[in-house]
């Protein structure tokens, strides 16, 4: 297997965590590349060896344009990690950089898979003693059209089977009801394509308290509305989180929260976003995964695991034959 391309550069903590997750990866048999400054080389993996760099000057930040950056910055670590999968000298990329730059330096430098309309973003939603629902578009279209959300039910169920071994994923369409007549225009045209469309599990219409339930496998959704789904979810699990922990601060609960910790850790695990590894950009002719700005080391090296699993799935091929071109 060619080695994951690592934005060495790219996060809110960049660059040890990123750096961190590479000497992991490398010690867990997945071959990396660094991609970022030149004072990065020399880094020793666990074994002696030297982590690999590929040399990047540059760096497109947090609240640069991501269009524009990508154009103007041409040795941006980003564009650097994009180009290594083009070109062969990667298997695939992740960053935890401007999540808009990253898609852009995949699409603009990787291609889309011929037919696809418009790549998507594929983030797992964590559903406690099942498996996570595949949420896209999570934030790459705003504004779609009915053919575009078809092609995400397709790369979704595609990659709901392969990450999380899903014979027959479940597609669902986000909606403000179950019945096929609720929604707007988009989401009523869609689900009549949805329904004559071969190879696609297609359940009707979800409603947003599905998205964290064992109903649905794969919720399809514009990216504006996806977006704010993902975010109202994670903010909604962290208070949550935040507010059990504060209860058990006072001494007298202490002995309780001890007991419960056990049975508690596990359910965290499941509901961090660090497990995951990030979302997947689907569509693009490689594979690319975007880590959340904020990723720690452990999410990195999560991350990293899941582009070689897809790679090792094949996962560009069997979306291009999935979605052939009209």
């Amino acid at each position: 297997m060619l080695p994951v391309a690592i934005d060495a550069m790219g996060g809110d903590l960049a660059p040890n965590p990123n750096v961190d997750a590479a000497h992991a990866a490398s010690a867990d048999g997945i071959p990396v590349v660094l991609v970022g400054p030149a004072d990065l080389a020399g880094r020793e993996t666990a074994d002696g060896s030297l982590l690999d760099l590929i040399e990047a000057t540059e760096v497109i930040g947090m609240h640069d344009d991501p269009a524009s950056g990508v154009r103007r910055k041409k040795d941006s670590t980003l564009v650097r990690a994009a180009e290594a999968v083009r070109d062969g000298r990667a298997s695939a990329m992740i960053s935890a950089g401007n999540t808009g730059a990253t898609m852009a330096s995949a699409l603009l430098r990787m291609g889309r898979i011929k037919g696809v309309k418009r790549p998507a973003i594929a983030t797992p939603i964590p559903v406690p003693g099942s498996t996570p629902t595949v949420l896209l578009d999570a934030g790459a279209n705003a504004e779609v059209q009915a053919d575009w959300l078809v092609q995400f039910g397709q790369m979704g169920s595609i990659y709901a089977r392969h990450r999380f071994d899903i014979d027959n994923p479940r597609v669902g369409l986000l909606s403000i009801g179950e019945e096929a007549s609720k929604g707007d225009t988009l989401r009523k045209d869609t689900h009549a394509l949805l329904s004559q469309t071969p190879g696609i599990n297609f359940i009707g219409n979800v409603e947003g308290r599905d998205v964290m339930s064992d109903e649905v496998d794969v919720c399809v959704t514009d990216g504006f509305t996806g977006n704010v789904v993902l975010k109202t979810l994670e903010g909604g699990m962290k208070a949550v989180i935040g507010a059990l922990l504060k209860a058990f601060e006072p001494e007298e609960f202490k002995p309780h929260a001890d007991a419960l910790m056990p049975a508690l850790l596990p359910l965290y695990s499941a509901l961090s976003p660090d497990t995951y590894g990030g979302a997947t950009l689907l569509g693009v002719d490689g594979v690319c995964i975007i880590a959340h700005g904020s990723s720690n080391a452990e999410a990195m090296r999560n991350g990293i695991g899941v582009a070689r699993e897809m790679v090792e799935h094949d996962l560009v091929a069997e979306m291009a034959r999935a979605i052939r071109p009209d």
